[in-house]
């Protein structure tokens, strides 16, 4: 619907970007550990916030169907 914003097939792309940035962040986290003093804040807190939001955006934007549909 919307003319100029990202299609099916990117917000499918991104979705499993994110998922799988989640899955890696987590292996991680089981391999090495949690990490002590700022780089936890780093690891776990940005990267967990990027792909958890993108992850989160971009299923409201396919459920919604809020993408264009341009080839």
């Amino acid at each position: 619907m919307n003319r100029f914003g990202p299609t099916r097939k990117e917000l499918t792309f991104r979705l499993c970007v994110s998922i799988a940035g989640l899955l890696l962040l987590g292996a991680a986290l089981v391999y090495r550990g949690m990490p002590q003093g700022p780089a936890m804040f780093e690891i776990v807190g940005i990267a967990g916030v990027f792909f958890g939001g993108t992850l989160l955006w971009t299923l409201k934007k396919l459920i919604k169907k809020e993408y264009s549909d341009a080839p």
